[in-house]
């Protein structure tokens, strides 16, 4: 349920979520999808928190039931420790939005990528900002939150091997109506060529519940003509079904987006019984595909 919301909140920038990055690294304005989705992000994150809330006031009660013997109440001292890290978040935030800003028309080839100067830049900051916070924050911090890389590691691995594989299915829906995936062209498109808002939702979200959702985001943004003037202006339903589809359809599985992987592994280390893959998305499709069949309706309202 943390992974759902934590999905769904961060529908409200680029920050937010990996596919609106893209999106912004593409043209898209910054606050976008905040002007566009708000209503949709709140419709659904309501819902989704009240499940939410019913889950966790249920379970509560269940564990008030077990009494605890010989164990008194813990202490509890609430207080914020490692602030310097506020910091360190505001400059990430100062190097994305400057990336954005500053177009110095430089660039470099890298083995046939063209590299950015400003990209470069952003990406160098990012960097040392990580090595800043490693370095300025006390590690007894680290050490109080049981940290370790292990779950990060386990991540990092499993999506360069699902980055690697999605490549094929990836170039297959780049090529359009030329490639395998012809038909799906087809199902995003009426017969007078305008885009059918409904198919984008439900297809971009769908693929990217198992092929990861920044790179999916950015292929049906390609098919809906990557033209990110003509997708905020005449076209910004469809980009409001990709960026939707794409962040809160992430949530089904625990490889739709990073940090639900990171989550699970975090719990599994800490000794957290979790569910399995299909356990997880049985228990996502059960709270989230009412909320997105409502949110469907919701799309044929406003395009009515």
């Amino acid at each position: 349920m943390r992974s759902q919301g934590a999905n769904i909140g961060g529908a409200l920038s680029p920050l937010g979520d990996p596919p609106l990055f893209v999106g912004f690294l593409r043209g898209v304005d910054f606050f976008w999808t905040t002007r566009h989705l708000w209503f949709e992000t709140a419709l659904v994150a309501v819902i989704v928190l009240a499940v939410f809330v019913a889950l966790d006031v249920l379970h509560y009660r269940k564990d008030r039931l077990i009494a605890t013997v010989g164990e008194g109440k813990r202490p509890m001292n609430i207080g914020v420790s490692g602030s310097i890290n506020l910091l360190l978040i505001a400059g990430i935030i100062t190097a994305i939005l400057a990336a954005a800003a500053w177009k110095p028309a430089t660039s470099v080839d890298a083995y046939g990528t063209r590299l950015e100067l400003q990209n470069v830049a952003r990406d160098a900051a990012l960097v040392l900002i990580a090595i800043l916070s490693l370095v300025l924050t006390p590690n007894e911090h680290r050490e109080a939150n049981d940290f370790s890389w292990e779950p990060i590691a386990e991540v990092a691995i499993l999506f360069a091997g699902i980055f690697i594989c999605i490549i094929p299915v990836l170039a297959m829906l780049d090529a359009g109506a030329e490639g395998a995936f012809a038909w799906l062209l087809a199902a995003l498109t009426g017969p007078d060529g305008t885009p059918r808002e409904i198919a984008y939702f439900w297809l971009t979200g769908v693929l990217s519940a198992f092929l990861d959702n920044a790179p999916t985001y950015l292929v049906f943004f390609e098919l809906a003509g990557g033209d990110a003037r003509e997708l905020m202006g005449p076209l910004a339903p469809t980009l409001a079904a990709i960026s939707m589809g794409a962040v809160y359809m992430g949530a089904m599985t625990y490889i739709g987006n990073a940090p639900n992987f990171m989550i699970y592994t975090i719990a599994v280390e800490r000794g957290i019984k979790m569910p399995s893959f299909f356990g997880y998305m049985l228990w996502s499709a059960v709270v989230l595909l009412p909320v997105f069949i409502l949110l469907t309706f919701v799309l044929l309202a406003r395009a009515a």
